[in-house]
């Protein structure tokens, strides 16, 4: 009895499940151009659709066993359905809906770094690889940064950050420079008066016994400095006749050139005047014959 009940069970199911398909209605295919639609929500729907069909060729090409063959066919997949998914979003504008493109995903690279879609074509999104395809031979390199050259600096790129700091300028500015070599200073500017101090007694007490004439014993030390102190004056002198026989120099002019006195001044401006006084009363053919017979005659004047 059990069987029967059993069969019984199995055939109304059966009948059941027959007669709600036959409610439903025609499985509906995506248009194949998205300029066909004409409703917004539709528009909506389908890219929906679009985006399941990439998130699931996406989980699947995460495989790396798959093959490269295999990987490579489901990565034209995926870019062919992210093309036609722009076209849809690109519809969806037109209708009035929101703008998807705005809030699209990034390309990465295989370190997790946002790159550059290459798109020879200029329209729409470019080539993208997925998952286990960016390590397939030949792609891994498209990822690969290649090494910056370091660019050679010019002349101009070189002065070009140099400044008064550079040449020191500054130095004083911070007051670091003058708290390190204050100390420093003083110690030698102490030193130096010691020095001379002490050159100035010697000197003191080598004068006083050339001038008494007693028998003072003179050191080695001031002989030395009294015969520097007259090379010194001895110098200054030169340097005082030097400097006075360069002013006397600059003073004298010298004229490289003769000059006329007065008397050929004088003969100079008549002999002009003449000629003026000439050309204007005498005719030309007077005056060549007046020249020739100078020549002839061997008159200069």
């Amino acid at each position: 009895m059990a069987r029967n009940e059993e069969k019984a069970q199995s055939m109304l199911n059966r009948f059941i499940t027959m007669k709600a398909e036959e409610k439903k209605k025609p499985k509906e295919r995506r248009p194949f151009l998205a300029s066909e639609c004409r409703d917004l929500s539709e528009a909506d729907k389908w890219r929906q659709q679009i985006m399941r069909e990439i998130g699931r060729k996406v989980a699947e090409i995460q495989n790396e066993g798959l093959g490269e063959h295999r990987l490579r066919d489901l990565n034209d997949e995926i870019n062919k359905l992210i093309r036609e998914k722009s076209h849809w979003e690109r519809r969806i504008v037109e209708l009035g809906g929101p703008n998807y493109a705005k809030h699209s995903a990034k390309m990465t690279d295989l370190d997790g770094n946002i790159v550059d879609v290459p798109n020879p074509g200029g329209r729409g999104p470019g080539y993208r690889y997925f998952g286990a395809a960016k390590k397939l031979p030949g792609v891994r390199e498209l990822f690969e940064k290649p090494p910056e050259l370091r660019k050679r600096r010019t002349r101009y790129d070189i002065y070009k950050r140099i400044d008064a700091s550079y040449y020191g300028y500054r130095d004083d500015e911070d007051g670091v420079l003058e708290r390190l070599e204050g100390p420093a200073e003083e110690a030698m500017r102490r030193e130096a008066a010691e020095e001379w101090r002490r050159l100035d007694e010697v000197r003191r007490e080598a004068r006083k016994g050339v001038k008494s004439g007693d028998v003072v014993e003179v050191t080695a030390v001031a002989r030395e400095l009294l015969r520097e102190e007259e090379e010194e004056v001895v110098e200054e002198e030169r340097e005082r006749e030097r400097w006075k026989e360069e002013e006397r120099e600059k003073r004298e002019f010298i004229v490289h050139v003769p000059l006329p006195d007065e008397k050929e001044i004088e003969r100079r401006v008549l002999e002009k005047k003449k000629m003026e006084l000439l050309s204007k009363y005498v005719s030309e053919g007077l005056m060549e014959e007046q020249t020739e017979a100078k020549d002839m005659l061997n008159i200069q004047r």
